[in-house]
């Protein structure tokens, strides 16, 4: 009987729904994104905050992977700062979510701008869902990505929604580490044009991080890529960073990062009226 009993209690708990999760219709595409929700500790309606990761090499991690947890470190911040934020798995990314959507071509001739376009359809729609949520200020959302989520952030910038106000790229890129070498990028020029491409459009505040020790798009490139974003027409902050851990690349999300961007971070939002807590 008490076996009986708690399996059906472990039965009960498993079928219970994970509150902070929604799914996410992606327009256009008949699928949806998996995303995780986490509010801060006050009354709303308060601004929202996107977070978008990055990309593993292998396909098998990014079926592996989940949304971050609310008590992650670089959540934790922008909550404590009375931002809610939303962290969306794009499509290809966790279980059950479909192929891939953000493979950018072999890496000769790779079609970095494609890629980014599909990456921000999803951000996208993480901006217009998470705008209509009861609590959540319909306007003025912030859109912060590492990596790949920072390269597709920067795709948006280029096409915004109107709910977009600002976004915070964390060594955005794409094409890092080709043949299994650190600071080796496919075609990096084509990375940098299309860096220039997104320029000409953008017109909303930007800020770029950037560490001295990124293994994946180190200082020189990254200049560049800000170079030919901002030569273009777009508005960016460049803040290059001194050197975190064995590998710059995962300031952002890396234990005690957010020591390093947060003030980073905080002096941009106060610029662009965010008026942080």
């Amino acid at each position: 009987m008490r076996g009986t009993l708690l399996a059906l209690i472990l039965t009960a708990c498993a079928a219970t729904p994970d509150p902070t999760l929604h799914s996410i219709p992606v327009p256009g595409t008949g699928r949806s994104i998996e995303a995780r929700l986490c509010r801060p500790e006050i009354g709303g309606p308060v601004p929202l905050a996107i977070i978008n990761h990055g990309s593993p090499g292998q396909a098998a991690a990014r079926g592996a992977m989940r949304p971050q947890p609310c008590t992650a470190e670089a959540v934790r911040w922008f909550l404590d700062r009375g931002f809610a934020v939303l962290l969306p798995l794009r499509r290809g990314y966790g279980a059950g979510t479909g192929g891939w959507a953000e493979g950018f071509g072999n890496c000769a001739s790779p079609d970095y701008a494609a890629a980014a376009r599909q990456t921000a359809r999803d951000i996208a729609a993480a901006v217009a869902h998470g705008s209509r949520l009861p609590g959540i200020r319909p306007q003025g959302v912030l859109v912060v990505g590492q990596s790949a989520g920072g390269w597709g952030a920067l795709a948006l910038a280029a096409n915004p929604p109107e709910e977009l106000a600002a976004v915070v790229n964390m060594a955005g890129g794409r094409g890092g580490w080709a043949g299994g070498q650190a600071n080796a990028v496919c075609a990096a020029p084509r990375l940098v044009a299309a860096a220039g491409e997104f320029g000409r459009t953008a017109r909303l505040p930007t800020l770029w991080v950037y560490t001295a020790n990124d293994s994946f798009f180190g200082p020189d490139l990254a200049g560049a890529l800000h170079r030919a974003f901002t030569d273009s027409g777009g508005r960016a902050r460049f803040q290059p960073m001194p050197p975190f851990g064995r590998d710059g690349h995962s300031l952002f999300f890396g234990p005690g990062g957010s020591a390093m961007w947060g003030p980073v971070v905080e002096t941009f939002l106060r610029v662009e009226g965010y008026a942080p807590r």
